[in-house]
């Protein structure tokens, strides 16, 4: 009467879980805001333009130029996007649903499912709304013109794995730390507004201060994203290798913490 009964075939367990993890992720948006996607879309676009208004209005007051030829909201948005999906990747994957969560009692639910559907379900969002404030900045105040719309996307999507792949390394470490390392999680969070390096140019910065900023896979993917978007800029300081390399080992590092950490936790570890 209760027998649950399994697709057969490897191509069939497949779309199970793909269609699973859409579900989750529908879930996780959902409950971003309450049960309403719109709202909490709507909360995230207004953190976005927030942001780009903030900055533009501290580069009015201080007067200072983006040294780059191009719309200067273009070249403030560019940081803002790749910031926001690289910080909000961060947060969905490391806060995801853990092996001690009530939702792993009902099968087939995993947690790579988890983990999957925070990912892409922070991605669709960040997606959704630079898309939207992009249409409406084009339909309203200037029309947008970028120059490899397929390599932006790309440094784009980095910013995203980058994020997803050090928010896995957060997720298997916080169970064996919750307070520690969810406050080294916030605070490299915080501090990639400064690191990040969304707010210069790489090219124009003196090398002593450069250095400063070299090691934030972030920085790479804003630069180069530059690259691609602004037809008179080219990046000599920074890399697609970099950030690709280091997303590849912090996900490799993740994965394996993640799975070392499923196999000894326990409900009662933080219990007295």
């Amino acid at each position: 009467m209760f027998h649950v009964q399994r697709p057969r075939t490897a191509t069939a367990s497949a779309f199970g879980m793909l269609g699973l993890i859409f579900h989750v992720a529908v879930r996780n948006v959902r409950k971003s805001q309450g049960r309403n996607a719109v709202t909490g879309l709507l909360m995230n676009m207004m953190q976005t333009v927030v942001m780009i208004g903030v900055f533009w209005v501290l580069t009015t007051i201080i007067g200072t130029r983006t040294q780059i030829r191009g719309d200067p909201v273009l070249f403030i948005m560019s940081g803002v996007f790749m910031f926001m999906t690289h910080t909000k990747a961060i947060g969905a994957v490391s806060g995801s649903e853990g092996p001690t969560s009530p939702m792993m009692l009902h099968a087939p639910m995993n947690t790579i499912v988890s983990i999957s559907a925070a990912a892409l379900s922070s991605l669709y969002t960040q997606i959704l709304s630079a898309a939207v404030v992009l249409y409406i900045y084009h339909a309203a105040f200037t029309p947008l013109s970028i120059h490899d719309l397929t390599g932006a996307l790309g440094m784009f999507m980095l910013s995203w794995f980058s994020g997803v792949a050090i928010g896995m390394i957060a997720l298997a470490a916080t169970p064996w730390w919750p307070v520690g390392f969810k406050l080294i999680t916030m605070i490299y969070m915080r501090a990639n507004m400064i690191t990040s390096g969304k707010m210069m140019v790489a090219n124009n910065t003196p090398a002593r201060v450069r250095q400063w900023f070299d090691w934030n896979p972030l920085f790479h993917t804003i630069d180069q994203g530059r690259g691609y978007i602004f037809l008179n800029y080219n990046p000599h300081f920074s890399t697609i290798s970099y950030p690709l390399t280091v997303a590849a080992a912090c996900l490799v590092v993740g994965l394996m913490g993640e799975y070392f950490t499923r196999q000894h936790v326990s409900a009662s570890w933080n219990k007295t």
